[in-house]
């Protein structure tokens, strides 16, 4: 036995708006045995075979066009409003688990595009939520992972700049002070989640003080990969597992401390999972 010390972050795991989106579901699977969701519910494995085991079915919206008169769940990253309009023309009844901080979002969003405003999204191409922001705007909006991908000579003298909601508050600052150097006039909206965005400054102070940490995430979440690089950062002894059976026995010395935390996607159970397993060593 190598006798390990090991301790939960307790402020990682589930944001509220995935809680939100996940107790919608169960409530909906308990009552009616079967609920589609229109892509993954979280970007973590285990936690949609949980649910999928429970009768959740996962859909692309390819499938959702074929789809008609049933219940479907919209996740916690939003939808375009031509999601809307389909759900009206295939009769189908949607369970809207959209975070309210995204929600917020899509309507402000919304309004500056009714006002004609040249509308910059800084955020991931591609992410659902993004594609949901986009909608608002006709998908006429300009999205842009990292200033490189800006061309400065072709900006228009003033911009209205949004953020995806889970990205880093210090980009987004750094971003809209690179913008206002060159000359161009920034309306900047703060729209980022803090119960997201202050994850990384308490993972900072989290992993360093253990020998070891293990960092628990579904491959699939930008969340976790971003988190995941904070900690290695902080802590060169860190780990990435998706599940206890990816740990590694000669990872750990005898009585080392052992941090587990994990992304806004990972389900406390599933920390517990790795937890239980690591004191079994």
């Amino acid at each position: 036995m190598k006798k390990l010390n090991v301790t939960i972050d307790q402020n990682s795991g589930f944001c509220f708006g995935v809680v939100y989106a996940i107790e919608m579901a169960e409530d909906i699977l308990e009552e009616l045995g079967h609920l589609y969701c229109l892509g993954d519910i979280v970007h973590n494995d285990e936690e949609v075979k949980r649910l999928q085991a429970k009768g959740l079915e996962i859909i692309s919206h390819d499938d959702l066009q074929t789809i008609k008169d049933a219940y479907v769940l919209i996740r916690a990253h939003g939808e375009p409003p031509s999601t809307y309009q389909l759900a009206i023309e295939n009769n189908l009844t949607l369970v809207d688990a959209s975070c309210p901080v995204v929600l917020k979002l899509q309507n402000r969003i919304k309004n500056s595009y009714d006002k004609g405003e040249n509308i910059y999204i800084y955020g991931k191409h591609g992410h659902a939520e993004v594609v949901g922001l986009l909608g608002q705007t006709n998908n006429d909006a300009v999205v842009f992972q990292g200033i490189d991908e800006l061309d400065f000579t072709n900006l228009p003298p003033q911009i209205t700049l949004y953020s995806q909601t889970t990205k880093s508050t210090d980009n987004f600052y750094n971003i809209k002070d690179q913008l206002i150097t060159a000359g161009v006039e920034v309306n900047a909206n703060d729209t980022i989640c803090r119960q997201v965005s202050n994850r990384d400054k308490e993972l900072r102070d989290f992993a360093k003080n253990f020998d070891k940490i293990v960092f628990v995430s579904g491959t699939k979440s930008s969340n976790g990969k971003v988190l995941y690089n904070i900690c290695k950062e902080n802590n060169p002894n860190t780990y990435f597992v998706s599940n206890k059976a990816e740990l590694e026995l000669d990872w750990f010395q005898a009585n080392d401390t052992i941090g587990i935390c994990g992304a806004t996607s990972t389900p406390m159970w599933l920390m517990e999972e790795v937890r239980d397993e690591l004191c079994s060593f």
